[in-house]
């Protein structure tokens, strides 16, 4: 007689610890195909469990066919000979790729719990689901609930000089997810220049998109415009008001020789990332290409993930208006990828002022942190031994230093002491020889707590100071 011991159920119900050990048997072959199972009746009474445990036992192998029942007969273990995969060893399961714990994590950004405005969220989320409940659970147009593009219209109006009408902006849960939908718009056989060196997941994202990636070199000015001709590229991707890493800010003579580049033929485009422009630390905030544009060649991408927060997955996109009827031709099947909840909570944010108030609050707190960073180091490392660069725009700043060791040594010697650190060189394709210093660390800060700069400069200076 089939048995098995319940002394240890593992924490499992009777029903699913029988289940799991006749399943286990099944597929290890310790019970044969054709093999006939107790009768429901003999085998409870020979476990001591009543008769429903053993039929709802039974039933869950049948519905999943490790089983069968035959009238009059009795039940049969069935030939899953060629039906099931076998056992995976644990080791051979896909491990999700996790980032290794560092005390200090100077590439990354992150948002402090203390930033956050989570009172005023809250606030707001309760309101609109006392007054606006209904409208919460309505299905929005493919660009987004018209509440937020207003507020969004609203924004770039007074804040980066675009004027743009609400249908013209498109909502969707991340920047990556925008890219998607500008591929799929522009074309797929279109060439895709990028700056080099660059933020990698881009390049990342469009060879996901099974589009082809040129690499434009950099000036002191940005992309290089005899390049950018040279390479035959077809649609441009910048981020002229504040790049990463490099921290250049393109001038106007440089955006409108980019303009002029982009008119010369009715297929190309420039997409401009305006990934931090809210967070320029000193004077006004640098005019968008946007703004300059008549020629309705450039699209507009932003997002709320460095105002706010990473896990806030709401960015935007705005298309000139030839571009924004294309899309809603073609791709206004499409829904919208962030919720209804969140999207009228940021529509209200933003509405209702907390949002300029808001990053009112951040730039104070990030000059202040990298004011004390700034100082830090400099009182830390000797005179000549670094050089700092790009400190003014963003939450990022260039370190030069004077070492003979190379970047990767660096970088191991920083991570030793459990601080996680990049450097120029790490942004760059390879396909171009690097313009800027091979020594150059990027030094990203708003993550960090100011109690923790001491220790953090400290660290970096006892890794290097050998090699300096």
């Amino acid at each position: 007689m089939l048995t098995y011991s319940l002394v240890d159920l593992h924490g499992k119900s009777l029903y699913q610890y029988l289940y799991d050990c006749i399943r286990s048997d099944i597929q290890n072959g310790v019970l044969s195909p054709g093999e006939k199972l107790p009768s429901k009746r003999a085998f409870a009474k020979n476990l001591g469990v009543s008769v429903i445990t053993i039929e709802s036992t039974y039933a869950q192998l049948m519905a999943e066919g490790y089983i069968v029942s035959e009238a009059r007969r009795g039940f049969f273990v069935a030939d899953i000979h060629g039906q099931f995969l076998p056992v995976s060893d644990k080791t051979d399961l896909v491990k999700e790729d996790t980032q290794t714990a560092v005390l200090y994590d100077l590439v990354s950004n992150r948002t402090l719990t203390d930033n956050f405005p989570f009172a005023t969220w809250t606030r707001l989320m309760r309101r609109l689901i006392h007054e606006e409940a209904p409208a919460l659970l309505q299905i929005p147009p493919a660009g987004g609930v018209i509440k937020l593009r207003e507020a969004i219209a609203k924004h770039l109006r007074d804040f980066r000089q675009i004027t743009a009408e609400p249908s013209q902006i498109i909502i969707g849960a991340g920047s990556e997810y925008l890219y998607g939908l500008l591929v799929q718009l522009l074309g797929r056989d279109k060439l895709y220049a990028l700056e080099t060196p660059g933020y990698q997941k881009v390049r990342q994202v469009y060879a996901a998109q099974d589009v082809e990636v040129v690499s434009i070199p950099m000036d002191e000015k940005g992309i290089r415009p005899d390049c950018l001709r040279d390479s035959h590229g077809d649609v441009l991707q910048i981020s002229p008001s504040h790049h990463f890493p490099t921290g250049i800010v393109t001038p106007v003579s440089r955006r409108y020789e980019l303009l002029a580049w982009a008119n010369e033929n009715n297929n190309r485009f420039i997409l401009e990332d305006d990934f931090d422009s809210e967070l320029r630390l000193s004077g006004s905030p640098i005019p968008a290409l946007f703004s300059i544009d008549v020629s309705d060649k450039v699209i507009y991408l932003n997002t709320f993930t460095k105002t706010l927060s990473p896990t806030v997955r709401i960015s935007y996109m705005v298309l000139p208006p030839p571009l924004a009827k294309r899309f809603y031709e073609e791709l206004g099947f499409y829904a919208c990828t962030v919720s209804n909840f969140e999207q009228y909570t940021l529509a209200h944010f933003i509405s209702e002022g907390f949002f300029e108030k808001h990053i009112g609050r951040m730039r104070k707190h990030y000059r202040s942190l990298r004011d004390q960073l700034l100082e830090a180091l400099s009182q830390t490392f000797p005179p000549g031994s670094i050089r700092i660069k790009e400190e003014e725009a963003g939450l990022h700043f260039l370190l030069d230093l004077n070492t003979t060791l190379s970047d990767e040594a660096l970088k191991q010697k920083a991570g030793a002491r459990g601080i996680r650190i990049s450097f120029l060189s790490d942004y760059q394709d390879g396909s171009q020889e690097a313009d800027f210093s091979t020594h150059t660390a990027v030094l990203s800060y708003s993550g960090l707590h100011q109690e923790d700069i001491p220790s953090i400069v400290r660290g970096l200076y006892e890794a290097w100071r050998s090699q300096r």
